[in-house]
């Protein structure tokens, strides 16, 4: 898993399940399935952090989940961006990319949904602390310039 990373994906926003803002307060940009099936099979299922843009815009610190959302009992593979302090309400259709960095987690069910909101308040915050300043800085020159 950790031998393919930093990862480089990109793709369309699509609509998703519309729990990201709804259910969670974490709203997610969905990439098509294609992403997913051009992703390393060595890719493990889970929660991961690193850096997205959307179009030409900012860079922004994300989380992102890449599995089936044992949660909510998924059949359909997904790979879900939350792109941190990001205030677009509808940008679907839009190209985004995503630098995947680092692994946070394994996806889990749990046994509320409270308990998943608390969960992924933390993949935040790990997202927020594993990228300081000076690698953003790096990533942002490395695979976001033009």
């Amino acid at each position: 898993m950790i031998s393919v990373l930093p990862l480089l994906v990109s793709g369309k926003v699509v609509k998703g399940f519309g729990r990201g803002g709804k259910d969670l307060g974490c709203p997610t940009a969905n990439l098509d399935d294609e992403v997913l099936e051009n992703l390393p099979k060595s890719l493990i299922c889970g929660v991961y952090y690193g850096l997205a843009r959307v179009g030409n815009g900012e860079v922004y610190k994300t989380a992102l989940s890449i599995g089936l959302n044992p949660h909510y009992g998924n059949e359909r593979k997904t790979l879900e961006v939350h792109l941190i302090d990001f205030h677009v309400a509808d940008f679907y259709g839009s190209e985004i990319r995503v630098l995947i960095v680092g692994f946070i987690r394994e996806m889990t069910a749990f046994i509320s949904l409270d308990h998943l909101k608390a969960a992924i308040a933390n993949d935040i915050a790990v997202s927020k602390e594993e990228l300081p300043a000076e690698l953003v800085d790096k990533f942002k020159i490395e695979y976001f310039s033009e």
